[in-house]
């Protein structure tokens, strides 16, 4: 007896620690921690934000500082300032940064001259410092201007956390004294991940041109030539290399003291782009590396992609049960029939399809004065999440949709709201 009471015992204790121990690996399931600083993974279609892991601290950002400049680029070719085929004059300082082996560099002749697309190859591909600053020397004339050209287009874009300290997101300490006025010797660009996901969204939306380079796997720098050089793609997640995942074609890596192992990937499948960044990714043993950054952007890939699917909340003219009208003043018509004018489509996940609810929210208090037109703006519609929680997008909580008239009252004459008025009075002493 006293045996089968200590089993009983023993599986009481058992079946206590498991129901212990259950919920919480539930609950990392559910928040699917990320082995880095910070994370973050976007539907690039819509800017919504699927998973975010301290996604608003300002942290190191490295070469995926490159990107701004690779921007700036293609703006400055867009407006004619330069062109392909304009050739670059090596400044000694590019010559020096370029012969600086710890770098990722090209080689550049001291007086020799590149093209703009030999650089802007050398940059996407190979990451090569040298090569941007020739780009950003060749836009603005010097590399500290073209820096204020960087913070200002982040302005631009809505990215109030950024830092651009120089061209490439080197540390200065690497710039052989010879870095951009008004920043420090030991100065280092910063972003948070979600200002970098809208700097990338940014970059592919605008010119999206630029996954055509970014996905190059390698190239050969001048072939041919005594300075050919074998340029290797440092995202090793496309096509045929090491840490290849299904889609890739982008987009920027980064890799330094501060920064650690960050990466801003892009990945397209069945119609569907998600954009992922990773800050200072480490492994199980909290060791940052290569791999360590690949794996942590394959996770936040892989959640987006298998978790979640696109599904239209509300169709274009759909009414709102229960709220199909609001009141109107001094119209012809005491209320105006409302509908959304753009169907909502929203990434969920498909367990959770059913548990997102939308709320209305009128621009103007009703009843609503006549006359009002077909069309005219009245409100918007906001998405809140399982958890009552208003979706959030890259630039914050945004409305999902326009609400607005969806039929014309016309103001009704003097005489109409004249007896309306009387009728109005008359009710009110009874």
């Amino acid at each position: 007896m006293r045996r089968f009471m200590k089993w009983i015992q023993l599986l009481t204790i058992v079946v206590i620690v498991a129901a212990l121990l259950v919920p919480q690996q539930v609950q990392a399931e559910e928040t699917m921690p990320v082995l880095a600083d910070a994370a973050i993974v976007v539907d690039a279609d819509t800017s919504q934000i699927l998973y975010g892991q301290n996604d608003e601290e300002v942290l190191g950002i490295a070469s995926m500082s490159k990107m701004m400049s690779e921007y700036l680029m293609f703006e400055a070719i867009e407006k004619g300032q330069i062109s392909w085929d304009d050739e670059y004059e090596v400044t000694d300082y590019t010559y020096r940064i370029s012969q600086d082996l710890r770098l990722s560099n090209v080689p550049l002749r001291p007086n020799g001259s590149y093209t703009i697309k030999e650089l802007y190859e050398a940059m996407a591909i190979y990451s090569a410092n040298a090569a941007t600053i020739g780009i950003a020397e060749m836009i603005a004339g010097t590399e500290t201007d073209f820096v204020q050209m960087m913070n200002d287009k982040a302005k631009e874009m809505g990215i109030m956390d950024a830092q651009f300290v120089n061209s490439t997101g080197l540390n200065n300490t690497f710039l052989l004294g010879m870095h951009p006025e008004g920043t420090a010797e030991d100065d280092e660009s910063t972003m948070s991940a979600r200002s970098v996901a809208i700097l990338s969204k940014a970059l592919i939306d605008d010119y999206p041109e630029i996954l055509e380079t970014a996905k190059i796997p390698e190239l050969m720098f001048r072939e041919g030539t005594s300075d050919q050089i074998r340029m290797v793609n440092w995202n090793t997640m496309l096509p045929g290399m090491d840490y290849e995942y299904a889609g890739v074609d982008g987009l920027k890596t980064g890799t330094t003291d501060l920064a650690g192992h960050a990466f801003a990937g892009t990945a397209e499948r069945d119609g569907r782009r998600l954009i992922a960044v990773v800050l200072k990714a480490v492994d199980a043993e909290g060791n940052g590396s290569y791999k360590a950054r690949f794996d942590a952007t394959r996770s936040l890939l892989d959640y987006g992609f298998d978790e979640f699917e696109e599904v239209e909340i509300m169709k274009a003219d759909q009414q709102f049960m229960g709220q199909e009208t609001l009141p109107v003043s001094k119209g012809e018509q005491e209320q105006v029939a409302i509908a959304i004018k753009e169907p909502i489509q929203l990434m969920v996940k498909a367990t959770e399809q059913g548990a997102y609810r939308t709320e209305l929210e009128l621009s103007e208090q009703a009843p609503i004065e006549a006359a009002v037109e077909e069309g005219q703006l009245l409100g918007k519609v906001r998405i809140l999440d399982p958890e009552g929680k208003e979706v959030m997008y890259l630039n914050g909580v945004e409305p999902a949709a326009d609400v607005v008239a969806a039929e014309a009252v016309a103001r009704a004459n003097w005489f109409t709201l004249s007896m309306k008025g009387a009728v109005d009075f008359i009710k009110s002493l009874f």
